[in-house]
């Protein structure tokens, strides 16, 4: 029997961490002939040089039987968690669009409007997105199907659950409450907590997870890691972890809450059961060159009412205490929460997604065709 030829176009290191449930699964299943892509990442220097960078992460891929290509045509199926500059270029292939990052930004929509003669097919992660993509003139000829969010399995499956292993990998304390801060590039609070966000947790442990972006110098400066190396250095219950940690799951199940403002990571640790922290911006100011807004969801709405909203950062400490004891109402409004963002967080959307690829592949009319 013929194998699928399936591709999975990475495009960045860290949107692997959206993929890898899926890749396991793959590579364990021998009708596939599986083969990787790794086109952007890069690191700009000198203010206008951006260079291809290959970490010490894609070698080790690369020594565990991972196949790297530069070819586009050829697959039947490609998988890439963002959209495509030049889907022609990958031929008649059936494109599956399983997105890197879930939240509140709008920058899906924006690039599927920028693709709207490609047809991708969408597998999302709740009802909110479903109902946000079929009312939304981006959508265009893709298609939508709701299986859950691959990307967190590993983590309900209890994979991750050795947190104190993982909290000493770090020199950090088990015996202590753990703080993840995961701000987002842009719109960042980033600036605004730099000295609180260490002072304000120092009976606990902090980890600190910057954007992917905010090391590479090209859509956001350089300067936004460098902020915190530097303090990093005087904190003992402080960690920062480095841009080749490109996964930030585990660390979903070592922390006890978040604090972001509007990444990803808000959204994604709402599974977990625990409640975080929600720095609020002037949502309604900040907009992309062109006027539209940042943000789909104000994020001074975003999770209201289950997470703890703060407007500063001298809030944090005893925003921390009220998400590690929160109410009733909290708990039962996150639940509420997780209804709408989530589809069946069991830990089996991988199978689900495999699933339903493998039917639209076989129906064979979901492909696009340039």
């Amino acid at each position: 029997m013929k194998k699928i030829k399936l591709l999975f176009r990475i495009g960045y290191v860290y949107h692997k961490a959206a993929f890898d449930p899926v890749i396991e699964h793959i590579l364990n299943d021998e009708k596939y002939d599986v083969w990787f892509s790794l086109d952007q990442e890069k690191k700009r220097r000198f203010l206008i040089l951006d260079i291809p960078f290959q970490n010490e992460t894609i070698e080790a891929w690369k020594k565990q039987g991972y196949r790297f290509t530069t070819e586009t045509r050829g697959f039947d199926i490609v998988i890439t968690g963002d959209t495509l500059r030049n889907a022609a270029e990958y031929g008649k292939t059936m494109l599956v669009f399983l997105n890197h990052g879930t939240g509140i930004k709008n920058i899906l929509y924006r690039n599927l409007a920028r693709a709207a003669n490609d047809k991708y097919q969408i597998f999302v992660e709740g009802p909110h997105r479903v109902n946000s993509l079929l009312n939304s003139p981006s959508l265009g000829k893709s298609e939508v199907h709701l299986v859950g969010l691959p990307k967190l399995d590993f983590l309900l499956q209890g994979r991750y659950d050795d947190t104190d292993k993982l909290l000493r990998r770090w020199r950090l304390d088990p015996q202590k409450k753990t703080v993840l801060f995961a701000p987002t590039y842009k719109p960042t609070c980033l600036y605004t907590v730099k000295d609180d966000i260490f002072e304000q947790t120092k009976q606990f442990n902090l980890i600190i997870k910057l954007h992917p972006y905010s090391w590479m110098g090209k859509y956001a400066p350089h300067r936004q890691h460098r902020i915190y190396e530097r303090r990093v250095k005087k904190y003992a219950h402080a960690v920062l972890l480095p841009f080749e940690e490109y996964n930030i799951v585990p660390f979903y199940a070592a922390a006890d809450t978040v604090i972001s403002e509007a990444s990803s990571t808000v959204f994604d640790f709402l599974v977990t059961g625990k409640h975080g922290i929600v720095l609020d911006l002037p949502c309604d100011r900040m907009k992309h060159s062109d006027g539209e807004a940042l943000l789909e969801i104000d994020n001074r709405d975003f999770l209201k009412g289950a997470f703890v909203h703060i407007e500063s950062g001298n809030q944090v400490q005893e925003a921390i205490e009220q998400s590690l004891h929160p109410t009733e109402e909290m708990k039962q409004k996150a639940s509420q929460y997780r209804e709408q963002y989530f589809y069946k967080p069991d830990g089996r959307a991988t199978e689900r997604f495999v699933k339903k690829m493998e039917q639209l592949f076989a129906e064979g009319n979901h492909f696009n065709i340039p």
